[in-house]
């Protein structure tokens, strides 16, 4: 038996000491004797800036056969808990700028208009309509994450953020890692420096005691990945401190420093590790602002750094075009990464994946020309089974991407009458 007689903890724990606090994953000693307690469904976004390399994107089939395209190809792993759907297209005003539109309208589908006096009337976006259900039961509402290492300001608010709460009120991102994770475990600034697990040893101790043989492994496994974040920002930081004791100065900023994989997983740990704990059940995940003409370095695919926005209205040229899909790829693996992670978190009789409605997309299909026709669109996760896997979906031309934000509302329990431009919910979208 994995739980130990008469013994159940709730399912909002947390580890405290030192005014700490580690929530925990979903342990089968949280569930009521007797039954099985299903795992929260979750949601989240991955946004991707400037559109993709067309052909290389779509695959040419559609159905459970479809073979994944060129720029699919690193979601192989999970290729069975995934849903591609095409046709799927947002309200674009001409004369307006397209990049942000793109990104600031992205999860509301609203129509901007440059006559107001915030620059664009934003309405809600649909990650923020379902926080209004969703984070009801949860410490936070919802988690905002941008992987923005650009410090010049070259853009507004409206480039640089997906998520709003309405008409000019932004949900403003985090870029700083050693922040979120301060914030999710309630590490003060002076204890910065110190091991959160350290923090709660004696309270962590107590509960594994407490536990049969799977949560204690799982438990051990939580607080490994909770190590190895701490790792992960210790070493960004220790480098910074070598380079400084070199008569380098320091950042303000360290994460300005970090590779472009090592941030983006980063954030995507600590995204995992709030989803895993229930902190929230809502979050989004900027891996690029829009447009922003400065280079920027992705080690290992390029030798030197690129202009992202730049390349894309230049697609006529073979290489750049070549360079192009190197960068959707990349972008791809990093998506992928993620959800390998998700995928290898029990939960239940399945995975935290499993659980999951995690989306991959941008606000525009086409860099070049500015189009938010067929936006290219990834779901990972069944969210506990109501969706269907493993599928291509090619929807009749037009349909609006709005439909979908509206069936994931409904699948997370926040039903909405209208978002957009919407027409109703996605068809063949649930079981």
């Amino acid at each position: 038996m994995n739980v130990l007689e008469n013994t159940i903890i709730p399912r909002r724990t947390f580890l405290r000491g030192c005014g700490a606090a580690l929530a925990l994953p979903f342990l089968e000693v949280m569930q009521t004797r007797g039954a099985k307690t299903a795992a929260p469904r979750r949601l989240a976004f991955f946004y991707t800036p400037n559109g993709v390399a067309q052909e290389a994107w779509h695959p040419k089939v559609t159905g459970h056969n479809f073979a994944l395209s060129r720029t699919l190809q690193p979601l192989a792993p999970v290729r069975k808990k995934i849903s591609l759907f095409t046709n799927l297209d947002r309200v674009k005003v001409p004369g307006t700028d397209g990049h942000a539109q793109a990104g600031a309208c992205y999860l509301s589908t609203a129509a901007p208009d440059e006559l107001s006096p915030a620059g664009y009337p934003l309405k809600r976006t649909i990650d923020q309509v379902i926080a209004d259900t969703a984070g009801k039961v949860t410490p936070f509402r919802s988690l905002e994450l941008s992987c923005n290492s650009f410090t010049d300001n070259r853009e507004s608010v409206y480039f640089d953020n997906i998520s709003w709460y309405g008409h000019g009120h932004v949900a403003r991102s985090i870029k700083d890692p050693r922040k979120v994770f301060q914030r999710l475990f309630n590490v003060k600034e002076h204890q910065a420096n110190a091991s959160v697990l350290d923090l709660v040893r004696a309270d962590a101790r107590d509960l594994q005691g407490r536990l049969g043989r799977l949560d204690r492994h799982k438990l051990d496994e939580y607080m490994d990945s909770v190590r190895t974040v701490e790792h992960q920002i210790e070493r960004i930081t220790k480098q910074q401190v070598d380079a400084r004791d070199l008569g380098i100065e320091q950042p303000d900023k360290l994460w300005t420093t970090m590779r472009r994989d090592d941030y983006i997983q980063v954030m995507g740990d600590l995204m995992i590790l709030a989803l895993q704990t229930d902190l929230t059940r809502v979050s989004t995940m900027m891996v690029a602002p829009e447009r922003w003409d400065s280079p920027l370095m992705f080690e290992d695919v390029f030798e030197k750094p690129i202009l992202h926005h730049g390349w894309t209205h230049n697609q006529n040229n073979k290489q750049v075009l070549s360079d192009l899909e190197k960068l959707d790829h990349f972008y791809m693996r990093q998506f992928s990464k993620i959800c390998q992670k998700m995928d290898a978190i029990q939960e239940g009789d399945g995975t935290l994946l499993d659980n999951m409605m995690f989306t991959y997309g941008s606000g525009l299909s086409s860099g070049m020309l500015h189009e938010c026709t067929n936006l290219p669109t990834v779901i990972a996760g069944s969210a506990g089974g109501q969706l269907k896997t493993n599928r291509h979906d090619q929807h009749a031309k037009g349909t609006p991407i709005a439909n979908l934000w509206v069936s994931m509302a409904k699948v997370m329990g926040c039903p909405v009458k209208q978002l957009g431009d919407s027409t109703g919910l996605l068809k063949g979208f649930l079981v």
